[in-house]
């Protein structure tokens, strides 16, 4: 795994933005009425979005150590970030148990499948559950990226979607353990209310070249890097298309053989897009891992 240390390099660091949460059908859902500032009540003001940190650690060695901590900030009314009160702290290791596998690439891209099952094994009749996070750095600046969570669950043979979490970041400095707001000085904004991605300027036929891991007869718990594949093509229809704010869709659809892949993607510019991709064979079991820089095939 030769990419590790420039992965590590560029995914280490102190990460801040804004993150929501949305329904199965891309519905921004509204914060808690108890984490609202009173103003914002009394003006009408509905807020969905969270200011978050995500300071995340890589080490450049043989152990292949990765770590963050997810912290969602209290909304403030005003530019009062700097003196921001914590809501909640997730912490996630990739040596933890409840990981079932673990893709990168050397950009800072990286897809982590967490189980939500108590005993940490994915492959656990009867009920599975994962998180299936997609980190896409953006190709044109290294110091930002999406982050899409889906939720995913085994129900009846069959994987469905439960609800999606999305969160937009920049790099502001090297890893402090998140002991340094970004304040006033922020560079993103909230986004879950805002106009959500044309369909279709992403339904058609898009190709390109797909870094993959393959889980075929792997063990139970992997960390692999992406390797570079074959250009392959993707048709693309309105069907269970999610679409999302900041250009963002995601996807959960039933294919050949019993297969279901998961999909998100980020039109990061018209006809160019960044996707990635969990497949899963028909009897729940995570099969492929894939993520590609994807154009729009010209019209016929």
């Amino acid at each position: 795994m030769a990419g590790w240390a420039e992965f590590a390099k560029n995914v280490s660091g102190e990460w801040d933005g804004f993150g929501a949460d949305f329904s199965k059908q891309g519905e921004p859902i509204e914060l808690p009425e108890s984490v609202v500032p009173g103003a914002y009540r009394e003006w009408e003001v509905k807020v969905f979005d969270w200011q978050t940190q995500c300071p995340t650690l890589a080490r450049d060695d043989d152990a292949f150590s990765f770590m963050y901590k997810f912290i969602r900030l209290l909304p403030t009314v005003g530019c009062e970030a700097d003196a921001a009160t914590r809501y909640s702290i997730d912490e996630r290791n990739i040596s933890d148990a409840n990981v079932s596998a673990f893709v990168y690439q050397p950009t800072g891209c990286y897809v982590a499948a967490w189980s939500n099952n108590h005993d940490g094994n994915y492959n656990t009749a009867p009920y599975l559950s994962w998180e299936l996070e997609h980190c896409l750095i953006d190709p044109r600046a290294k110091e930002s990226r999406v982050r899409i969570v889906q939720v995913v669950r085994l129900q009846d043979s069959k994987l469905v979607l439960q609800n999606i979490k999305v969160f937009c970041e920049h790099w502001y400095g090297p890893f402090r353990n998140g002991d340094q707001l970004g304040g006033c000085a922020i560079q993103d904004s909230a986004f879950a209310s805002t106009k959500a991605l044309d369909p279709a300027e992403v339904i058609g036929v898009w190709e390109g070249k797909h870094a993959i891991s393959s889980f075929n007869n792997a063990p139970e718990k992997v960390i692999q890097e992406l390797v570079d594949g074959s250009t392959r093509k993707t048709v693309r229809d309105e069907l269970d298309l999610v679409v999302l704010p900041r250009q963002l869709w995601c996807c959960l659809k039933d294919i050949e053989g019993g297969e279901t892949y998961c999909e998100v993607g980020w039109l990061f510019k018209q006809g160019r897009a960044m996707t990635s991709k969990c497949i899963f064979s028909d009897n729940g079991k995570l099969k492929e891992i894939a993520i590609a820089c994807e154009s729009a095939a010209p019209a016929q």
